[in-house]
């Protein structure tokens, strides 16, 4: 990892399970695809540093459709159709903070800002949800999960869904905020997650300690 990210997680890449889970993933890649791409596996990390992050939000699994998973949690490249639980989040986006719909569902434009588009898993098997987790990648992105709780600006994490909420022990106390709602699926959006204003209140949280909000609106 080419990232600021590298110096405060070294110590797991050199614990007996990291390289347990590289070759578990290796052989998942050999027999059949694994998302996302083996160069997009930490592009959370690289496209957010360390020292700009403002904002986490926390999904499960990647996208483990052909071409949708490209390392960052809920986002797909531009030129594929926006998921169901991304299109419930841009629905969420105009009605909160009144953002035009975005063209396209590759949400970079958040992590270039200082947003962790965070999975807990950051592969899985094509075609099998869930099928990389308790592998060990838990362990690792809970590392990354209290590393970010260490800053002493202010971070708000935004937790949708019950597998997001139970990370919620690894982030309280101090200066940050968490936003939790249901996940936005299909499934569970009507259950709070629409009206939740999830954009705005995390603006409100870092204006309040003096951060920069961010621009939420897609291009």
């Amino acid at each position: 990892m080419a990232t600021d990210w590298n110096p405060l997680l070294g110590r797991e890449l050199q614990a007996p399970y990291w390289a347990e889970l590289m070759t578990f993933v290796d052989a998942e890649r050999v027999r059949g695809p694994v998302y996302p791409p083996r160069a997009e596996v930490f592009a959370a990390l690289h496209l957010t540093s360390y020292a700009d992050l403002r904002v986490v939000i926390l999904g499960q699994d990647p996208y483990h459709g052909p071409g949708q998973a490209h390392g960052l949690a809920f986002s797909v490249s531009d030129d594929v159709p926006p998921p169901p639980s991304l299109k419930n989040i841009f629905s969420e986006l105009t009605a909160d903070v009144g953002c035009p719909e975005p063209s396209s569902g590759n949400l970079s434009a958040w992590a270039t800002q200082g947003v962790l588009l965070l999975n807990t898993s950051l592969t899985v098997r094509g075609g099998a949800a869930g099928s990389h987790q308790g592998k060990g990648w838990e362990r690792f992105t809970d590392r990354v999960m209290t590393t970010a709780a260490a800053k002493p600006e202010r971070v708000v994490f935004v937790l949708w869904g019950a597998a997001a909420q139970k990370k919620r022990a690894l982030i309280e106390g101090g200066p940050h905020v968490v936003i939790a709602s249901p996940h936005p699926s299909p499934l569970s959006a009507h259950r709070g997650f629409f009206g939740s204003k999830p954009f705005s209140q995390a603006n409100a949280a870092l204006v309040e300690a003096g951060r920069p909000p961010i621009d939420w609106c897609l291009r």
